[in-house]
C-alpha cells in the first residue's frame, strides 16, 4: 500500500479520474444546492473528517510555517470551491473541465513571475498556444452566444490561476510538510470561515429532507470526501515527490474525463470546443518537463 501511495503515475492517475469527474458532481449538486453550499460543504466536510490530524498540526506548526499554510489553503482550498459551483450554474461541466486544465500554464507564468523559477523558450511557446486556446473557447464559443457566458467562464480560470499559486507556494514554501499533515491542516482552518459562510445560507437553519434531495446528497458526499479532502491530499504529496508542474499534468486527463461525463450527460459540444481544448493540451505539452526526479518526503 505505501509503494503504490508513493507512485507518482498511480497518483497522477487517480487525481485525474477524480477531478475530471468533479464538475459533473458540481453540476449535479446544483440541483438543489446553491454555489455557496457546495463550496461550504465541501470545506467544512473535509474539515471535519481530518480535524483529528489538521488541528494537532496546527497547534504545532511553527508561525513561518503556518501562515504559508494559511495562504496555500486560501488559494487551493478555499477560494476554487466556491468559484467553480458559481461558475458551472451558467457554464457547462465539460466547458468547465475544459479550462481549468490551464492549470499547468499559469503554474509556469506565476513560478517565473513570484518564485523565479526560469522556463524555455518551448515552454513559453507552449504557454501562450494554451492561452489562445481558451481564448478562443471563451470568446467564440461563450462569447458571441445570445446569453453570453464570458464572465462565469472567467470564474473557471480564476479559479485554475488560484490552484497554480497554490501548488507552487506547497512545492517552494512548504517540500517537507507531511501531505496528511498539511490537507487536514488547510481543511481544519479554512472549515471555520466555510461553516461560518454556511450558517448565513440558512441550509444549516432550514433544511428539510426530501426525496429529490437524496441523490444529490449522495454526489455531495462523494464530491467531498474523495474530489476535496482525499484528491487534494494526494495532489500535495505528488506536488512534493515531484514538481508543481509534473503534478499538473493531470490537466491532460482531467479535459477528458470531463468531456465523457458531458456528453454522457447531453451537454452540448461543439467545434470550438475540440479546438481550444487541442490547443490547451499542445501548450501543456510543450511546458511539461521531460524528466523529474522524485524527492521522498515522510510519509
Amino acid at each position: 500500500m505505501q509503494k503504490i501511495y508513493n507512485n507518482r503515475w498511480f497518483l497522477l492517475l487517480f487525481i485525474s479520474l477524480t477531478w475530471g469527474s468533479s464538475f459533473i458532481l458540481i453540476k449535479k449538486s446544483l440541483l438543489v444546492f446553491t454555489p455557496y453550499e457546495i463550496g461550504a460543504i465541501r470545506v467544512v466536510g473535509s474539515g471535519i473528517i481530518l480535524a483529528a490530524i489538521g488541528i494537532p498540526a496546527l497547534l504545532r506548526m511553527r508561525r513561518g510555517t503556518l501562515l504559508w499554510v494559511i495562504i496555500a489553503g486560501f488559494f487551493g482550498n478555499f477560494i476554487p470551491m466556491f468559484l467553480f459551483p458559481i461558475a458551472q450554474t451558467q457554464v457547462s461541466s465539460s466547458l468547465a473541465g475544459i479550462l481549468d486544465s490551464l492549470v499547468p500554464i499559469f503554474i509556469l507564468a506565476f513560478g517565473f513571475l513570484f518564485f523565479g523559477i526560469k522556463s524555455k523558450l518551448t515552454q513559453v511557446i507552449g504557454a501562450i498556444i494554451g492561452f489562445i486556446g481558451a481564448a478562443s473557447l471563451i470568446f467564440f464559443s461563450e462569447g458571441n452566444s445570445e446569453n453570453s457566458q464570458f464572465g462565469y467562464a472567467m470564474l473557471i480560470i480564476l479559479g485554475g490561476a488560484s490552484y497554480a499559486v497554490n501548488s507552487l507556494i506547497v512545492k517552494e514554501k512548504l517540500p517537507e510538510l507531511d501531505a496528511i499533515k498539511l490537507t487536514a491542516a488547510v481543511y481544519s482552518f479554512w472549515a471555520i470561515p466555510s461553516g461560518v459562510i454556511l450558517y448565513f445560507t440558512g441550509i444549516i437553519q432550514n433544511f428539510e429532507m426530501k426525496e429529490s434531495y437524496v441523490e444529490p446528497i449522495f454526489y455531495m458526499a462523494f464530491l467531498t470526501i474523495f474530489g476535496t479532502a482525499i484528491a487534494m491530499l494526494l495532489y500535495f504529496k505528488l506536488i512534493q515527490n515531484t514538481s508543481a508542474v509534473f503534478a499538473s499534468i493531470s490537466s491532460y486527463l482531467l479535459p477528458v474525463v470531463a468531456i465523457i461525463w458531458g456528453i454522457v450527460d447531453g451537454e452540448e459540444f461543439n467545434f470550438w470546443y475540440i479546438l481550444g481544448g487541442v490547443l490547451i493540451l499542445i501548450g501543456i505539452y510543450l511546458i511539461r518537463e521531460k524528466k523529474t526526479a522524485p524527492t521522498s518526503i515522510p510519509a
